[in-house]
């Protein structure tokens, strides 16, 4: 526990004084002695802190004055300029007061405790670099081993990782043997073929532009795994949600990630098979499930940005999209009132056209252009090609659509054509929406 105290004192209070209120009231180690500034010539204080071997910080007035001191003084602010002098500089100092004021002839203190501090400005830059730098690395892979060191430096980073209950549901299968690998890529191949086939035609030609796996590229293929029933029946914090048995699994593979990142190693997650041809490739227990497959080498640079935002494929939605404060919907700013704002100096975009039919069914989906929108209070079938929308007001309704065509056009959408199968005010209302969200983006707009 960092203990923070806080000292408001008359000039010429005895040391005796001071020090017999802070052995009253504190019983561990202080780390850092806080007051008013002009205060830390005093001598008592001055012995006061070496005795304590604590740091001493002073606040300025105007510093103090704007804090929430619970048990403010008249007669304090008279004589300070500020209601509270232990309290607040408690309270300047980041701490949290666990003491209120005490008093003595003379003399205030008050007590608090700091959180745990975080690592010094530069380590912390260097996390924040290896977060924003790691890649899904697909090009420019090298023929060179990797270190075995170092290889068991990432490995024990990804062992790292957090898990439900400490279950540690995950192990780490390395894949080096080449006809293993090519059996793996030919089943990625197959499926690559599969999902070109089902673009639009516009779409797919980008999409044959973009390189989906280095399964033959790298020296080391990683396939991480994941056993369900790890720990037996009573793991702590399963029972309610046993899906966090692979978010486990998924929190070690971004582990790996960055320390590879942080090591000068490329990485790839494959996704593009089928999970359990690639367990029998593989010849996995029946009880283990694949959760990531991951090309691993050296090479030759990293991009300053992933390729798919390079390529024009997709674009990230922005951080205040994403913040809900309190309430679903509450964010920083109102995602409808922006997008007017944005319509205002949007640049046209171009890209490929999507028939959005507003309250429609599976039966739309023949046309590879649809996407349909199902507003009904029941889930309906997983299909990617819908988007499940239950809309409790028309005014939740209008941000569903705003949204859905903003995040539409970060995934290269350059037209929306609107064809409302229902013709309640949640679906005039969410068609409202997506017309506010394609003019904010720039799409060309249309109702069928």
């Amino acid at each position: 526990m960092r203990l923070v105290l806080g000292v408001g004192l008359r000039s010429g209070t005895p040391y005796s004084e001071l020090a017999g209120l802070v052995s009253e009231t504190v019983n561990a180690e202080v780390q850092l002695v806080v007051t008013i500034a002009g205060r830390e010539t005093e001598p008592a204080l001055q012995q006061l802190v070496e005795q304590l071997g604590a740091e001493l910080r002073t606040f300025t007035t105007d510093e103090l004055a704007g804090q929430p001191a619970p048990t403010p003084s008249e007669q304090v602010e008279q004589l300070a300029g500020v209601p509270s002098v232990a309290e607040a500089a408690v309270l300047a100092s980041g701490a949290h007061l666990v003491t209120p004021k005490q008093r003595s002839t003379n003399a205030t203190i008050a007590v608090g405790r700091l959180p745990a501090p975080g690592y010094p400005e530069d380590d912390r830059s260097v996390v924040h670099r290896v977060i924003a730098e790691r890649r899904d690395v697909r090009r420019g892979f090298l023929d060179v081993p990797i270190d075995d060191d170092l290889l068991t430096r990432v490995l024990e980073a990804a062992h790292r990782a957090p898990s439900v209950g400490l279950s540690q549901p995950w192990d780490f299968l390395l894949i080096r043997d080449l006809a293993t690998r090519r059996k793996v890529h030919d089943l990625a191949v197959e499926q690559r073929d599969a999902f070109s086939a089902s673009l639009p035609q516009d779409r797919r030609a980008a999409f044959d532009g973009l390189k989906i796996e280095a399964i033959l590229d790298t020296p080391l293929n990683i396939a991480v795994t994941c056993d369900p029933g790890r720990g037996g029946r009573h793991v702590l914090g399963r029972h309610a949600d046993p899906r966090t048995t692979w978010f486990s699994a998924a929190i070690a593979i971004q582990n790996l990630w960055l320390a590879a990142r942080a090591e000068g190693l490329g990485v790839g997650w494959v996704s593009f098979f089928e999970p359990s041809e690639v367990a029998a490739v593989l010849d996995l227990p029946a009880h283990i499930e694949l959760v990531g497959y991951l090309c691993v080498g050296y090479v030759d640079e990293f991009a300053a940005a992933p390729e798919l935002v390079r390529s024009g494929w997709a674009r990230r939605r922005p951080l205040t999209w994403a913040v809900h404060h309190e309430a679903w919907g509450r964010r920083t700013t109102s995602i409808v009132d922006d997008a007017v704002r944005a319509g205002a100096n949007a640049v046209p975009a171009t890209g490929q056209k999507v028939r959005v039919v507003v309250g429609g069914n599976a039966m739309d989906l023949r046309q590879r252009d649809a996407l349909v929108v199902d507003l009904s209070a029941e889930r309906p079938h997983a299909d990617f090609g819908v988007l499940w929308r239950p809309a409790r007001t028309p005014a939740e309704a209008v941000e569903l659509g705003v949204e859905i065509a903003r995040d539409l056009a970060l995934q290269g959408v350059g037209e929306l054509v609107v064809h409302l199968a229902d013709l309640s005010a949640t679906a005039q209302a969410l068609a409202q929406g997506l017309a506010a969200g394609a003019s904010a983006s720039g799409l060309s707009h249309s109702s069928a």
